[in-house]
């Protein structure tokens, strides 16, 4: 069995303000990053969110807990400062977790968020 190290994996997601997607495309985002990175919850350490002011239908900490995903982890949410130049309806995720230490980590972009680091999009 490998060591495992600490690693911080970084993604987002644009979304509807709406309840329904906003839970979709937290989902979508949280498991893809698990799958890419062959992560398993209890390696996870704590889940991050930011999102942009213009959504409000939902907390983005909520949505995944309404999924029934994360049941023990420690979530925290937060709104992103406004700044002139923020592209609009962005949830991001910032995921604290313990990966082999030979591994490099698979971020993820999705649903025209992939604009925000496209040298991170695979």
């Amino acid at each position: 069995m490998s060591e495992k190290r600490l690693y911080a994996l970084r993604g987002a997601t644009q979304c509807i303000n709406t309840a329904e997607d906003i839970c979709r495309q937290v989902s979508l985002l949280y498991d893809s990053l698990l799958e890419k990175n062959r992560l398993a919850e209890h390696d996870i350490v704590s889940v991050i969110f930011s999102q942009t002011g213009d959504l409000d239908a939902l907390n983005p900490a909520a949505a995944l807990r309404q999924t029934g995903r994360a049941g023990e982890l420690a979530l925290f949410a937060v709104q992103e400062a406004a700044t002139a130049d923020a592209f609009p309806r962005v949830i991001r995720i910032l995921i604290h977790c313990y990966l082999p230490q030979d591994v490099k980590p698979c971020h993820v972009y999705r649903n025209g968020a992939e604009v925000l680091r496209p040298d991170r999009v695979q």
